[in-house]
């Protein structure tokens, strides 16, 4: 039987071509539920206040670059979505007078500009590097913070991003949100054509792809307007380059940290739920990680809402 076209983009793969009975399950678990969903390999781990979540995830990178030593140098790979912790993270090393020299930090993606053939510049109003270095590194004391080559941001020339994940520094984590189209990164699904205009690619083929220039998914241009932009979409580049599943799986450890602003109660749910029953399915790109062996999702518990109707 064939697969249902989106609702949302008809041309391309996402997670309304899935069997209603699943979105069905997913809309039904409550909180408690949630963290019931937790096995080995796969946490859910809630938090009761915005504080506490977003302090939880600066200390992620804290955790990940004590590790480090110039023998041993160790990164973390961190997000833009979302940012509120990049702030406490430059504020928590600068208390600890914490030498984090050594360490490591790649950026998840960065936009693309097809009319350049290059990654936006960092004067772009909405460029992650730009936000990861006023957010974060421009803060922490020049004499703790690591130097510039230890920064590996994602450009249009691939190759050096790439080559730094073999480079001989240990990835303890990577953080992510997780967007309305259920993706990490810019892993957004397929377009729905050529060789996959019946069925979405397998697992094995999505997990194949490495860092790279995607086109976005209609639902994720109009997220990003919506989250960074002011409700903007023109402003919001239709391309981006992103880390890809290849090197998703050199990191020790994936985290999802979820506190309500990038997706809506169903997507939170969703993924939780197929990752849980290892329902894995690349029209939900955030389902693969049921395949990586060491993935936990954090939820603000104040921001799961409902997925019950209310007409406003």
């Amino acid at each position: 039987m064939a697969r249902r076209r989106s609702a949302i983009a008809p041309d391309w793969w996402d997670y309304t071509t899935l069997d209603d009975a699943l979105i069905e399950d997913a809309a039904r678990l409550s909180p408690r539920d949630l963290e019931r969903l937790s096995r080995p390999g796969f946490q859910v781990a809630m938090h009761d206040t915005l504080e506490d979540f977003y302090l939880a995830e600066a200390l992620e990178y804290v955790q990940a670059w004590r590790q480090s030593t110039d023998d041993n140098p160790v990164g973390i790979c961190g997000p833009i979505g979302p940012t509120e912790q990049l702030p406490l993270v430059a504020r928590i090393v600068n208390a600890l007078n914490l030498d984090v020299r050594s360490a490591h930090f790649w950026g998840m993606d960065e936009w693309f500009d097809p009319a350049t053939g290059r990654e936006t510049p960092v004067t772009h109003p909405l460029s992650f590097e730009r936000a990861d270095r006023a957010l974060c590194f421009s803060r922490i004391d020049r004499r703790l913070r690591m130097p510039d080559a230890h920064l590996h941001f994602p450009k249009a020339d691939t190759a050096p991003y790439r080559k730094s994940w073999d480079a001989g520094v240990r990835c303890a984590v990577m953080q992510g949100g997780q967007g309305d189209v259920k993706h990490w990164a810019f892993n957004d699904p397929f377009p729905r054509k050529g060789r996959h205009r019946d069925a979405p690619p397998s697992a094995a083929e999505f997990r194949r792809l490495a860092t790279r220039v995607v086109h976005l998914h209609p639902l994720t241009i109009a997220q990003n307007a919506r989250t960074s932009g002011g409700g903007n979409i023109s402003m919001v580049p239709t391309m981006a380059i992103t880390v890809g599943p290849v090197e998703t799986w050199k990191a020790e450890r994936v985290s999802i940290w979820q506190a309500g602003n990038h997706d809506n109660p169903l997507g939170q749910r969703l993924t939780a739920l197929m990752i849980s029953k290892r329902i894995v399915d690349t029209a939900v790109p955030m389902s693969l990680l049921a395949e990586h062996p060491d993935v936990t999702f954090h939820y603000y518990r104040g921001g799961l809402g409902t997925c019950a109707v209310e007409m406003h």
